[in-house]
């Protein structure tokens, strides 16, 4: 996961020294963090968080988030960081930085997670797709430590067999718990000779995993594994999450367990809006931001919010605009507007006020939001 704008919440940083650093494949590399005694209260993580880099890259300071591979149990901080390109900044981070070297770490944060449930029988999927796999390994270390009875299945792509970052670990995983864990490959670039292993995880995949895989229930003669999936986990590029989270949800999988990380900004909603909603124009906006109020007439309520303010030219924090990665977040401090499901904002947090400016569609002539939560 990478963002590149400016936060509204401040983030706290620490030096951490570099323990480890590894080339995964020829654009992937890992990094892991020593975490010294004095700051284990602040590097306190659940599994499927991130944490910010912050590095020097060609003169300029870079701030990147970079999800975790490591599980709160083992004590430390691991990271999978893909170079996306030539003489890109995180390939400055690779070179330039060596083990015994020092680096600001952010505190860890974000919300793919999950809670434990060690004491219950469950049934977990995970899909992703290339160094999307890096959330899916926290929780999968986490579960497999924590749950006993807790069966998982892990369905991986990446472009073909030589750029599977991380694979040693995840067949020493499976190795180790071979009676809970399962992991099928699929290649979108290479031919394996086997058609249902070729191409991209999409819906048309999921029905055929479903079948093939999650089709007989050893625990349970007349279900199939797919009835007993507790939660799916997916994580990757926007057009495969929105691709499986529908295939799951139309296969009967709950939009509520259904959790999704992104890891590039993606403008499209997940999910389908199945609601009209009346129209409004030239809507009064007054917007608290970077501590600076501002007002601004949006012509309707066609397009939803955090897509207007840009328009607008406003430059209001966002990395997904697609109700994952809370960025966006604000407070709602007068009139109404509609907000679409999210994987973001708990429902505590939405009714004390909060909303997410890219998954909210104004329902009144005035509105008054503050993205500056901590100002």
């Amino acid at each position: 996961m990478e963002n590149l704008l400016l936060k509204t919440r401040p983030i706290e940083f620490h030096w951490l020294k570099l323990a480890k650093k590894q080339r995964l494949t020829k654009s992937i590399f890992a990094l892991e963090f020593e975490i010294p005694h004095s700051l284990k209260p602040n590097f306190t993580f659940e599994a499927g968080q991130y944490v910010t880099l912050k590095y020097l890259s060609k003169g300029a300071v870079i701030q990147n988030d970079y999800s975790m591979t490591s599980a709160p149990f083992e004590g430390k901080i691991s990271l999978g960081i893909k170079i996306n390109y030539d003489k890109s900044s995180s390939e400055d981070l690779f070179d330039n930085l060596e083990v015994g070297d020092s680096l600001e770490v952010s505190e860890p944060r974000g919300r793919f997670t999950i809670v434990s449930k060690p004491h219950e029988f469950r049934t977990i999927i995970g899909f992703a797709g290339g160094i999307g796999i890096t959330p899916l390994i926290s929780h999968f270390k986490n579960i497999l430590n924590n749950e006993p009875r807790t069966r998982l299945f892990l369905f991986y792509g990446n472009k073909n067999t030589q750029d599977i970052p991380f694979k040693n670990e995840l067949e020493e995983l499976q190795k180790k718990h071979a009676d809970r864990l399962q992991i099928q490959y699929f290649y979108s670039q290479e031919k394996v000779g086997n058609g249902l292993f070729e191409g991209r995880l999409n819906e048309k995949k999921v029905a055929l995993i479903i079948n093939q895989f999650l089709n007989l229930d050893d625990t349970d003669e007349e279900s199939t594994i797919w009835d007993a999936v507790d939660e799916v986990l997916i994580c990757g590029k926007g057009e495969m999450i929105k691709s499986i989270a529908n295939a799951c949800y139309h296969h009967g999988i709950p939009k509520k367990n259904i959790h999704f990380e992104l890891f590039e900004e993606f403008n499209e909603d997940i999910y389908p809006i199945e609601k009209e909603f009346p129209l409004i124009e030239n809507i009064e906006v007054v917007l608290k931001l970077f501590n600076h109020q501002y007002t601004a007439t949006l012509k309707n309520n066609k397009v939803k919010l955090l897509q207007q303010l840009l328009i607008e030219g406003f430059p209001v924090p966002y990395s997904c605009k697609s109700g994952i990665c809370g960025s966006c977040e604000c407070i709602l401090e007068e009139g109404e507007v509609e907000l679409l499901e999210n994987e973001y904002l708990t429902e505590t947090e939405e009714k004390s006020g909060k909303i997410l400016a890219c998954m909210s569609v104004v329902l009144s002539k005035n509105i008054k939001v503050n993205f500056d939560l901590n100002f």
